[in-house]
């Protein structure tokens, strides 16, 4: 038999063999993107970068933080809800994305159900203010002279919906009060009408309030979460004037999140890579810089948290009377 011909007949052979099966590329393969629901500059655009940085190394990957801003989440959410679920498109969700979940009649997504949990971020404290030099001093001061004029307190927040307007609305029903919660278009316009004696106490985020308390504008009457927030030391926490507020607790926070279906190697491996970066001293910094507290976990922790959000301010919605949007 020729050469020619042997040749042909172990190429035909070649061909008809059955070819081995396509290793599968090693996650990540291309850049990250994280898609934020907040403009450029702020906390949530900040902590994605701040962690986002940390993880490209780790990941061997350049990680971009995309910016969508819009209709409580919704437009981030939906971008994100339809993205591949390989594990290269992120949502940085929030105590906000909670909040729009109870509080939207329908959505292009289902919360719960369209995305995987992939690792807390970091928490953030709200706090209860008044104006230096008003007529409280002390949260204990507030809660009596509520008590004892009702419907006279003004509680200022920013927009309705927001954590912070749904947190004053639990606080008052949580301490039984008859006050008004009455909503501004953002932190500022809170500021300027506490300061200006239209509002009797406030409840923000404390992060933008931070230059207010440290001039001496503002005086922290209790911050909301479990214990003393890092950057407001010897401030107690609501809870501690005992009675009803004996069990109350809100706190902010944020994480990530991929779309679901993401294959669980992928979630892993993400989720790894932050819990380092989380606890290396330098991020803990930057985010502490920000107001924020470091706070990584696993992808169940996340989800726990962001279904439990769901069912807190769909209660607090209803209780209160908002309406669904």
């Amino acid at each position: 038999m020729s050469s020619r011909r042997l040749f042909l007949l172990h190429a035909c052979a070649l061909a008809a063999a059955p070819l081995p099966a396509r290793a599968q590329a090693a996650f990540p393969s291309r850049p990250i993107r994280i898609v934020v629901p907040n403009g450029a500059g702020g906390a949530a655009d900040l902590t994605a970068r701040a962690v986002g940085q940390a993880i490209a190394a780790d990941l061997g990957q350049p990680v971009v933080v995309e910016n969508r801003p819009g209709a409580g989440g919704v437009v981030a959410g939906e971008r994100v809800a339809q993205a591949e679920p390989d594990g290269h498109t992120l949502l940085l969700v929030s105590s906000g994305t909670a909040v729009s979940a109870a509080l939207f009649k329908s959505l292009p997504f289902d919360t719960l159900r369209d995305f995987a949990p992939v690792s807390p971020l970091a928490a953030f404290d709200l706090v209860l203010v008044a104006a230096e030099g008003g007529p409280f001093r002390t949260l204990q001061e507030l809660l009596a002279w509520a008590r004892a004029h009702p419907g006279r307190l003004n509680l200022g927040t920013p927009q309705v919906g927001t954590t912070q307007n749904l947190a004053a609305e639990l606080f008052k029903s949580a301490a039984g009060l008859d006050a008004q919660v009455v909503p501004f278009n953002g932190t500022p316009p809170v500021v300027h009408a506490l300061r200006a004696g239209q509002l009797q106490a406030a409840i923000d985020i404390a992060g933008p309030l931070m230059g207010q308390i440290r001039g001496g504008a503002l005086r922290p009457l209790a911050v909301l979460g479990e214990r003393e927030a890092a950057q407001l030391p010897g401030v107690a926490p609501a809870r501690a004037a005992g009675g009803p507020l004996a069990g109350f607790s809100v706190r902010s926070w944020n994480g990530l999140a991929a779309p679901a279906g993401t294959p669980a190697e992928a979630i892993g491996r993400l989720n790894r890579a932050i819990n380092a970066a989380l606890a290396r001293p330098e991020v803990r910094r930057q985010l502490a810089n920000l107001n924020m507290e470091a706070q990584g976990g696993t992808p169940a922790e996340l989800g726990e948290r962001l279904a439990s959000d769901v069912r807190r301010w769909a209660e607090v919605i209803a209780r209160a009377g908002i309406p669904r949007q």
